[in-house]
């Protein structure tokens, strides 16, 4: 029912946009229009005042006309920005309701993010086809998706947890709904490529051209005057060869530093884009009001004394913007044959750097994490059912009602409670096949990995205490490293096992352990780990077919516990209802499912 009101409110969101978007395109064509008959205007007129020698008057209306038709050239430039904001947030609303409705095949799912030697993430489907990330992920910069993915793979710190909390939940609440959708959909105006950002400010760092070139830095402002002076007296009868040779000299120059001059320009421009792009992100934070602490902690670090980030951006794009101006084929010549033009932005570049580019990383750092705060936060809005966990300082508390995965969408999703606590505990689970045993501790997993991250949980109430999570589900055979499914697996328990050995608190989710030997080293393989990890700062699930496991139980009063999931069998049809059962599994189905395969199975004697 919550999810059918969400869906809803952003069907209807995006209807309202839609006409609103409607008006806007209208508005912005007949502004163009107006462009165009203002250009029309000026030429007729300049023309019939020219044609009848009119010359003054000619000149101040080519002028008049060109100060005007810049006026609504603007004019146009902020009504089309406007329409273009409108569109992409109607596209907001409409992503939100195919989030709700599970079509995340849509979206980014972080596939240059994923690890196949990560304790988690493959197994638990935090990155790649229909994954965590393309749930929770809403940004469109690089940082923002970076640091999304930092927080999905490292946990944070309780109190980081607790700050993103209150920090999410103040972005999520309605009155914040128009702010947070804004902040989301700026970014999408331009284009952006993080790996040309990194690297223009790891090659920027250490440019200093016009340190080792002091006499190019003089030479920049006073040529292009002496130039242009030499000029002016040619007119009033002084010798032409003195504005030549101050020509020549600044073509030589040019000529000298030409792999130079390509140089800066080409990696500065191709971050002109993410520039303007950061420049509307943070003039929108800059200009809210938060109240939790890390939302006004991040805000502060924008405001310093220096003057605000989003200045400091602007002007490196602005100077961007006047680099790129010697692309003009009409320009290029005189810019650079009169006015030193690469020169001087050269110049107010490396200015710039000495000025601000010690704070960029730091700003660059702050919008990475707003980007990935309201990506949470955008999330919960719209999963309003979803609780906040809280975080437990009891050792290896894992305690939740109604728990469910928030990548299966159903109309009716199967939930259950589930309780684990204290150090070298093992819940040891088995069950038939197909009856939800690994869907079952995927659940566990992925809401930890959430609640870690300071994201809500798909339960009603959720309580956990900080662990490293930990998994081996997924193994596979890997050709090129010549290693065998059973190898691969043996390599992702040594791994479990290395990790415990530090000491840190491990919560570890084993899937059918040791499932690519034989029944008999199986079962003894299997409770050899499970005494190993008792002993140690480690506790977690494990799901199995061996039901001997279940005797473990007794070996291990309060420490293995079983618990099953079931299935019954009804005429042909084999029926499961998902939930889990203190217990050793009785109830078995691969003879009745390989009945329905085809499979002829013979009666016992």
């Amino acid at each position: 029912m919550v999810s059918e009101n969400r869906t809803s409110l952003y069907t209807a969101r995006a209807e309202a946009l839609a006409e609103q978007e409607k008006k806007a395109a209208s508005k912005s064509r007949l502004v163009s229009w107006l462009r165009v008959g203002v250009f029309l205007a000026g030429a007729a007129l300049a023309y019939l005042f020219f044609s009848n020698e009119g010359l003054t008057a000619g000149a101040i209306t080519v002028v008049g006309f060109y100060a005007l038709f810049i006026l609504v050239l603007r004019w146009h430039s902020r009504l089309d920005f406007a329409y273009t904001q409108l569109l992409l947030l109607r596209r907001i609303n409409q992503q939100e309701v195919e989030r709700l409705e599970g079509k995340l095949q849509l979206f980014d799912g972080g596939t240059a993010f994923i690890d196949d030697h990560h304790p988690y993430t493959s197994d638990l489907d935090i990155f790649g086809r229909n994954s965590l990330f393309q749930l929770l992920n809403r940004s469109v910069t690089s940082v923002g998706k970076q640091k999304l993915a930092t927080w999905l793979q490292v946990a944070a710190t309780p109190e980081e947890v607790l700050l993103r909390q209150e920090a999410v939940a103040e972005l999520a609440a309605p009155q914040q709904l128009d702010w947070l959708q804004d902040l989301l959909a700026l970014p999408q105006h331009y284009k952006h490529d993080q790996e040309q950002a990194d690297n223009f400010i790891a090659w920027f760092s250490d440019k200093a051209f016009f340190k080792t070139h002091s006499l190019i830095k003089v030479l920049t402002f006073v040529l292009p005057v002496l130039t242009l002076a030499a000029i002016a007296a040619w007119f009033y009868g002084f010798s032409g060869w003195i504005p030549v040779a101050f020509l020549l000299v600044q073509f030589l120059l040019a000529y000298r530093f030409r792999v130079e001059r390509d140089e800066y320009y080409e990696k500065s421009i191709g971050i002109y884009e993410a520039m303007r792009s950061y420049t509307k992100q943070l003039q929108h934070i800059e200009q809210h009001q938060f109240s939790s602490a890390k939302l006004k902690r991040l805000q502060g670090q924008l405001l310093q004394e220096g003057g605000k980030a989003s200045e400091s951006i602007h002007r490196l794009a602005n100077i961007i913007d006047f680099f790129s101006w010697r692309l003009s084929t009409l320009m290029a010549f005189f810019l650079n044959t009169v006015l030193m033009w690469d020169f001087v932005w050269m110049y107010r570049l490396e200015r710039w750097k000495d000025k601000y580019l010690a704070r960029l990383e730091g700003t660059l750092e702050v919008l990475a994490e707003f980007e990935a705060l309201a990506g949470v936060a955008a999330f919960q809005h719209a999963h309003p059912h979803f609780a906040v966990p809280q975080l437990s300082e009891r050792p290896f508390e894992v305690k939740a009602v109604a728990l469910g995965h928030p990548l299966i969408f159903s109309v009716k999703p199967v939930v259950n409670d589930f309780e684990i606590q204290g150090a070298g505990k093992t819940m040891v689970i088995t069950g038939s096949n197909m009856s939800g045993k690994t869907t079952f501790l995927r659940t566990v997993g992925i809401n930890m990995v959430m609640a870690l991250m300071g994201a809500p949980v798909f339960a009603e109430k959720m309580t956990v205490a900080p662990a490293q999570v930990y998994t081996a589900m997924r193994t596979a055979d890997n050709l090129a490293e010549n290693t065998s499914s059973f190898y691969a697996e043996l390599k992702r328990l040594r791994m479990l096992l290395e990790l415990t050995e530090t000491g840190q608190a491990v919560f570890y989710l084993l899937d059918e352990i040791l499932k690519g030997t034989n029944s008999r080293d199986r079962h003894l393989g299997a409770m050899s780990l499970i005494r190993q990890l008792h002993k140690r700062n480690a506790s977690g699930l494990i799901s199995t077919h061996d039901l001997e496991l279940g005797a473990m139980e007794q070996e291990l009063p309060e420490s293995v516990y079983n618990y099953s999931f079931n299935s019954d069998i009804v005429g042909d049809e084999i029926r499961f209802d998902y939930k889990l059962t203190k217990g050793i599994c009785r109830s078995f189905n691969a003879s009745k499912l390989m009945q329905l395969m085809g499979i002829e199975i013979a009666k016992e004697a």
